[in-house]
């Protein structure tokens, strides 16, 4: 269903409530199995978008197409290609490790033979082996974060969204965290994260910087600091944001 090797296409996609523009006239591509890194301070506009490309909110303007679907006439085609990780923490705290895999693999219309592979590849992925009967409120929320990855990831979606994973996360847990997405993306898995961590960026094969809903810079890490003619990210977008201050 992805068409000329791009997992997702965005053009002049806008979001407005009231009078208040959340995103305006946002464009930019996704390339099938890359790292896409969505940055920007909070309140930028990253969660709109991600929400919009999910499917879970209807855009004002503009067109988006993830893998292969309109996000606004086909959004729940879109739901049942992807993987979705929220910003907040969407388990069931009072459901041990392995009852929330199951709950999530029903949800999904798994079938019993199958989701018994995907549940233990899951488990296998997020390092919980030793933890499935353990209630999901009790794990520390870098382990709750892979979880949620887990369960996200139970019915093999090639692209997946993660919003802001790694917010409240121990340094390394968070690295820990990465090693999981770069694993995912050298098996053809397409990750698009949000995250205002400007040391997470560097990860990213293609970053987009958004300031006040609207895009300000596009490119790789190293693409964005010699173009700046700057040695780190956070320089990169102190200059954008200054430069949108004006």
């Amino acid at each position: 269903m992805i068409q000329n090797d791009h997992a997702i296409t965005v053009e002049n996609l806008t979001k407005k409530f009231g009078d208040f523009t959340a995103v305006d006239k946002v464009s930019f591509r996704v390339k099938e199995g890359e790292i896409f890194g969505f940055l920007g301070a909070n309140g930028a506009g990253k969660t709109t978008v991600i929400r919009m490309l999910c499917g879970l909110l209807t855009s004002t303007s503009g067109n988006a197409n993830v893998a292969g679907y309109d996000i606004n006439t086909q959004s729940e085609q879109v739901k049942r290609n992807i993987g979705y990780m929220s910003q907040k923490f969407s388990l069931y705290n009072d459901l041990t490790v392995m009852e929330n895999l199951l709950f999530f693999g029903g949800v999904y219309g798994i079938t019993s033979k199958i989701l018994q592979d995907r549940i233990s590849w899951a488990i296998d992925m997020a390092g919980l082996q030793d933890r499935t009967s353990l209630l999901t409120g009790s794990l520390p929320v870098g382990w709750k974060q892979r979880l949620a990855l887990g369960c996200a990831l139970l019915h093999r979606p090639k692209i997946v969204f993660l919003d802001e994973p790694t917010g409240g996360v121990d340094p390394i847990s968070r690295r820990r965290f990465w090693e999981l997405i770069h694993t995912l993306t050298n098996e053809g898995t397409t990750v698009f994260v949000t995250t205002h961590y400007l040391d997470e960026a560097e990860y990213c094969n293609t970053i987009v910087l958004l300031h006040a809903g609207k895009l300000v810079a596009e490119g790789s890490p190293q693409k964005l600091k010699t173009g700046y003619n700057v040695q780190s990210l956070e320089d990169v977008f102190i200059h954008l944001v200054n430069r949108e201050s004006d």
